[in-house]
């Protein structure tokens, strides 16, 4: 029974902030996690409009992010957040935790990879691989696209930049990609359970109950674990009682909590089915995002 974490650190605030915290709380929950870290700059404001639609209201955006985060790539300068966090980075490694690519400009990302050109995909993967190395000193093994867009140049290169798995998608369970009939040889590792800030808000779910309705999500386990999306924008800062209610809730399910690698590790790669990807809306979550599609060829 595993459960693995994927964390994202997209902002500034978030990398400096919620991640040092979420480590701590790992740390004190003898769980495990892999961390996926934006590794450019930080340009959140250039998607002022899909953060403050995100949130039932502009103020809980604001409390979220801050409002230089908020700002960040319009009125102020984006950090770059590889350059100023690298020692947090490397603490995280250090602390026994996985690490991985999220992207170099995650806001520009979720912007444009659905669309790209192929040259426009791969000086982005490339940038951040680049860094990756200069902080860490090796080439990452894994890959995690920003609010999950991704297009074919980018699992493509998911293959040809020798990362070991990605967890670029939502879906159920691990698979081989497959693009229009193209195999992608890179194993996906989808989160398979809703977001926080999908749930909070619909059918009554409030900060104080959102544990809850996680926890009744993940009572029947499935044959190859869960995977869930934790943001240190989220539940590293204002939501972190809430996710240390869902690491006392998960342990006491039964579950061990893993990173990523220890999922991948616990599963038989050469045996992983191969499903479609296709492009799909999320209850909770705007636009469309790749999603595991049905078995390719069943």
């Amino acid at each position: 029974m595993n459960l693995a974490l994927r964390v994202e650190a997209a902002t500034c605030r978030g990398t400096l902030v919620g991640v040092p915290r979420l480590v701590d709380a790992l740390r004190r929950a003898e769980a495990q996690a892999t961390f996926y870290f934006n590794l450019g700059p930080d340009h959140s404001g250039r998607r002022l409009g899909s953060l403050l639609a995100a949130s039932r209201k502009g103020a809980s955006a604001l409390s979220r992010h801050g409002l230089a985060t908020l700002l960040y790539g319009t009125l102020l300068p984006g950090p770059d957040i590889g350059s100023r966090c690298a020692d947090i980075l490397r603490g995280v490694r250090d602390a026994g935790f996985g690490t991985g690519v999220l992207g170099w400009d995650c806001a520009a990302w979720q912007r444009r990879a659905a669309d790209a050109s192929p040259s426009w995909t791969a000086k982005q993967m490339q940038r951040a691989i680049s860094r990756y190395e200069n902080i860490f000193g090796e080439a990452p093994k894994t890959h995690a696209a920003a609010g999950w867009q991704m297009n074919p140049h980018a699992l493509r290169l998911t293959q040809r930049l020798g990362f070991g798995y990605a967890s670029d998608t939502r879906g159920s369970h691990p698979f081989i990609p497959v693009w229009n009939a193209e195999v992608v040889l890179c194993p996906q590792l989808p989160t398979t359970l809703p977001t926080l800030d999908e749930l909070l808000g619909r059918d009554g779910c409030t900060p104080d109950t959102v544990h809850e309705r996680l926890l009744a999500l993940t009572a029947q386990p499935p044959p190859a674990g869960h995977v869930f999306t934790v943001q240190a924008e989220l539940e590293g800062q204002m939501l972190l009682p809430v996710f240390e209610k869902l690491l006392g809730g998960w342990k006491e399910q039964g579950y061990d909590i893993v990173s990523l690698d220890g999922l991948f590790e616990a599963i038989d790669a050469s045996r992983l089915p191969r499903h479609e990807l296709v492009r799909g809306m999320i209850e909770g979550r705007a636009g469309t995002l790749m999603l595991q599609g049905p078995e390719f060829l069943a």
